[in-house]
């Protein structure tokens, strides 16, 4: 089998290490000149570290990342928790992989280069047929027995129809500062309302820092941009400060705009992730906020969960069973994604009331935790079949 990849991002990569594990030619596309570090921090879940662990990389990114075991956010004006979801409070055993996406983009790119990948780089995609690729330029790339489309939500290949979210967020990495009273093993947020939030996140040390380094986020309308950027970085920390004083000390490292990437989110769905010779995952087949941290798992369920059905029926016919696979997962998180966003990032003045009055109070009594934990650890559904490995 010759299979092409469009795309060498978490989604990509993984494919193509599970596919060269099972004997497959590989060949991955992308438009970048040479690997680089790029993005911010994210969190790899339960589910999406066994499919890591399938890779042989997981060992690798745990030791440059960060174990996140609670999920915490409060009211900022009166402090009151609104947010309580601990990922294993018993036993301990599960945890959030907090890490930055260079960190893991690293291992991945190693490790697919190692098992024989081919890679094409400076080679943008436009376009996909039945097992042909379209690049920028004229050329096209064929005999290709399937394409993956792993090119993310801007991805041209894929026929998805999605909603542009209301809100997005500003994202950046800055040290850890000493004498901080946040926990290591904690993301922190404070909100105010549903259309202010702040966060911290703990990615541990990435490749080329000296110390431990924070993720930051601060949520945005996803037309402020520029109004933002206009009022300038004074106001921001003094907003932002006056929000949670804790974050004061992150924020000071912040000493030019462009030092912050604005995100902007969407939320749809692929009720058929495929068509002749043409597959797709991640982004490219789902999006959604990423207010339940599950972004970079399920490309990652998507990748394996394609390989595995690949091995078992040709690459032809893997394509039903690869959707079949993944159906009911994806949808529960997407519903979850589209209920849960709203409560966190908008403009609603009863959400954040009835977040705080009712589904907080609501969530402490059991075993509504145990449910939660279920849900930001990716198994609030089955992630894989019966039979398979790593379920």
């Amino acid at each position: 089998m010759k299979i092409a990849i469009a795309g060498a991002g978490i989604g990509g990569l993984a494919a193509a290490i599970l596919l060269r594990q099972r004997g497959v030619e590989v060949t991955v596309f992308d438009q970048f000149s040479a690997p680089e570090p790029v993005g911010s921090g994210l969190v790899i879940q339960p589910v999406g570290q066994a499919v890591l662990g399938a890779c042989g990389v997981l060992d690798q990114v745990v030791a440059t990342g960060n174990r996140v075991t609670r999920m915490l956010g409060h009211e900022a004006d009166n402090g009151r928790r609104v947010l309580d979801v601990w990922y294993d409070r018993r036993k301990g055993n599960n945890f959030g992989l907090a890490l930055h996406r260079n960190a893991l983009f690293s291992a991945l790119w190693d490790k697919a280069t190692a098992e024989g990948a081919t890679m094409r780089l400076k080679a943008k995609v436009i376009g996909a047929g039945d097992g042909c690729l379209d690049l920028e330029g004229g050329e096209k790339a064929a005999g290709f027995d399937l394409v993956i489309d792993a090119l993310g939500a801007r991805s041209p290949v894929t026929p998805i129809r999605s909603v542009q979210l209301s809100y997005g967020a500003l994202w950046a990495n800055v040290a850890w500062p000493d004498g901080t009273e946040l926990p290591l093993d904690h993301l922190r947020q404070s909100y105010r309302k549903a259309s202010n939030m702040v966060g911290v996140l703990p990615i541990g040390v990435p490749p080329g820092a000296t110390g431990p380094m924070a993720a930051i986020f601060w949520s945005l309308p996803r037309d402020g941009y520029a109004a933002w950027r206009a009022a300038g970085l004074d106001a921001w920390k003094e907003q932002a400060s006056a929000l949670w004083p804790a974050f004061a000390a992150f924020a000071d490292q912040i000493t030019d705009p462009d030092q912050l990437t604005m995100a902007r989110y969407a939320h749809g769905t692929l009720r058929v992730p495929y068509r002749p010779g043409v597959v797709h995952i991640g982004d490219s087949a789902h999006r959604a906020s990423p207010q339940l941290g599950q972004g970079a798992n399920m490309a990652l369920l998507d990748a394996y969960a394609l390989a595995r059905a690949i091995e078992a029926h040709g690459p032809k016919a893997a394509l039903p069973a690869y959707a079949k696979a993944r159906r009911w997962h994806v949808r529960a998180y997407q519903t979850m994604s589209w209920a849960f966003t709203p409560q966190y990032q908008s403009d609603s003045r009863w959400l954040p009331v009835l977040r705080d009055r009712v589904l907080f109070p609501v969530s402490m009594i059991p075993p509504v935790p145990r449910i939660l934990s279920h849900l930001v650890c990716g198994t609030l559904l089955p992630a894989f079949p019966k039979g398979d490995p790593l379920r």
